[in-house]
């Protein structure tokens, strides 16, 4: 069935996902990552039990992994009873126009792929464009460094937003080893960064633009984007 088929039935919802199962130190080593689980399953409950249709898509269709530090039994055992999320589209297959929403959840991983991946950062440019409610949460705003509009500026450029904080990554433990952090990179591109609270929800809406800054903040910003969608 295509995308414009399916698209005939409940309205969807694309969910961007990092197919990375490690993220690349400074000084080379690897670290274990994945999808954070919350991030995931809160807003795909969320959007589902509102009646919508959650699809998955990483580069090359790569069967995503949640991070083993975020999972617990009862989360390994929700995610397990997703079928699509074992059979993720593949990102350069997706048709943007038929979903109504994009999000994109966090854990590092997308630091490792997103963040260089033009097709995701296109896709959410277009739906940013087209006026769709658009969310990212925790380091998920990663997938917004390779977009650019038409004349080449940066998509996040002039927008209020939030993500992982550089504090919070400090407080992680990792910053002094990460190749970049994603708070200095999106200012770098123009972004109107908020800082909120370190591990406390916090979201950001500009205009069509939702954001969340951490895994605490997974439930406000799927309510956040189904006030948008009118639910």
């Amino acid at each position: 069935m295509s995308e414009q088929a399916a698209a005939a039935g409940r309205p969807r919802v694309l969910f961007i996902v990092s197919a990375a199962h490690q993220l690349t130190m400074k000084d080379a080593t690897l670290h274990t990552t994945g999808f954070w689980a919350e991030e995931l399953l809160v807003p795909y409950k969320a959007f589902t039990e509102a009646g919508f249709d959650v699809k998955f898509a990483t580069p090359v269709g790569m069967v995503p992994q949640a991070d083993p530090r975020s999972l617990n039994a009862h989360d390994a055992a929700e995610l397990d009873h997703i079928p699509d999320l074992r059979t993720p589209l593949v990102l350069d297959d997706v048709e943007g126009g038929g979903y109504e929403a994009v999000f994109v959840p966090g854990g590092h991983a997308p630091l490792e792929d997103l963040a260089t991946d033009e097709v995701a950062g296109r896709l959410l440019t277009e739906a940013l464009a087209a006026g769709k409610p658009v969310g990212a949460v925790c380091h998920g705003p990663a997938a917004f460094l390779a977009a650019r509009r038409d004349d080449g500026t940066p998509t996040v450029a002039g927008y209020r937003l939030t993500a992982f904080t550089d504090s919070e990554e400090r407080q992680g433990g990792l910053a002094d080893n990460m190749r970049y952090l994603l708070e200095d990179t999106l200012v770098a591109l123009g972004a109107d960064f908020v800082e909120g609270p370190a591990f406390q929800a916090h979201t950001e809406t500009d205009r069509n633009l939702h954001t969340g800054q951490n895994p605490q903040s997974s439930a406000q910003i799927a309510a956040d984007m189904l006030e948008a969608l009118g639910r």
